[in-house]
């Protein structure tokens, strides 16, 4: 392995790193947990990213996401996140999709061989949408709860959405797809900080309409970027067990080895 990853290959092993190379990865989100996400395990040696956004920089994402910057204004993350991971490995074959995540858009947003798909999406309604669309397709999915209001790094969690507690988008999410006749047992990245600025009012709006449909002026929330960054090293970490492991989990991979 050449020596832009020699110091993930003397942790991981040179066999561990050629199954990263050949590893397909889809992420849906170049916000900022997105962002993160892609940027970790584009430097971890994932050889193949779909990626897939359809919004451009603006001037509020400046303080959390890694695309935004003053020199980017107005440009397209997805075009801005595969060109950084092609500087990261110029190796690495990306695929930028412009698509916002429906119905419609599903099949080339889902088609063909894809190891993993990973969903960062900060709107309700397309998050649904997406991960209905894996689980009816059987199709691995880690996703991302809510970042926004929280503080505590320490709160941060990955467990299964069927098993969160405290995320009110979790909550949600959970509620939306059993309406439609799909499980729960996705894993995820969620926050067991309270939200106390969101007010009960306003989760019972979000739970009634799923009031981020494309088009619709949505609440704008606070977010720190230490918390948002966290979310997606955490969720790109439960990726590289998957991929590595088979097993999101390191601790109950560990547990299962000593068993």
């Amino acid at each position: 392995m050449e020596e832009r990853f020699a110091r993930m290959t003397r942790m991981v092993g040179e066999a561990s790193m050629t199954a990263l190379a050949s590893a397909r990865v889809t992420v849906v989100g170049m916000g900022a947990v997105g962002g993160y996400c892609v940027e970790a395990l584009a430097r971890s040696g994932v050889g193949q990213f779909r990626l897939v956004d359809h919004d451009v920089v603006g001037l509020s994402n400046i303080n959390r996401q890694l695309y935004a910057l003053e020199s980017t204004l107005g440009q397209k993350k997805v075009l801005l996140a595969a060109q950084r991971v092609c500087d990261i490995n110029p190796a690495c074959e990306v695929e930028a999709l412009d698509l916002f995540c429906t119905d419609e858009t599903l099949e080339p947003i889902l088609g063909g061989e894809v190891d993993i798909v990973v969903d960062a999406i900060d709107s309700l309604v397309p998050k649904v949408t997406l991960l209905e669309g894996c689980l009816r397709r059987e199709q691995a999915v880690f996703s991302s709860m809510g970042a926004a209001l929280r503080t505590d790094p320490t709160k941060i969690r990955m467990g299964l959405l069927s098993q969160t507690e405290i995320c009110p988008l979790a909550r949600v999410v959970r509620k939306f797809l059993r309406r439609r006749g799909v499980g729960c047992d996705i894993p995820c990245v969620y926050s067991t900080e309270p939200m106390h600025e969101l007010p009960d009012r306003a989760i019972a709006q979000l739970e009634e309409s799923g009031d981020l449909v494309r088009g619709r002026r949505r609440r704008t929330m606070g977010s720190l970027p230490t918390l948002t960054g966290l979310f997606g090293l955490t969720l790109a970490h439960g990726v590289l067990n998957f991929l590595l492991d088979g097993c999101w989990d390191a601790r109950a991979h560990s547990e299962q080895k000593k068993s």
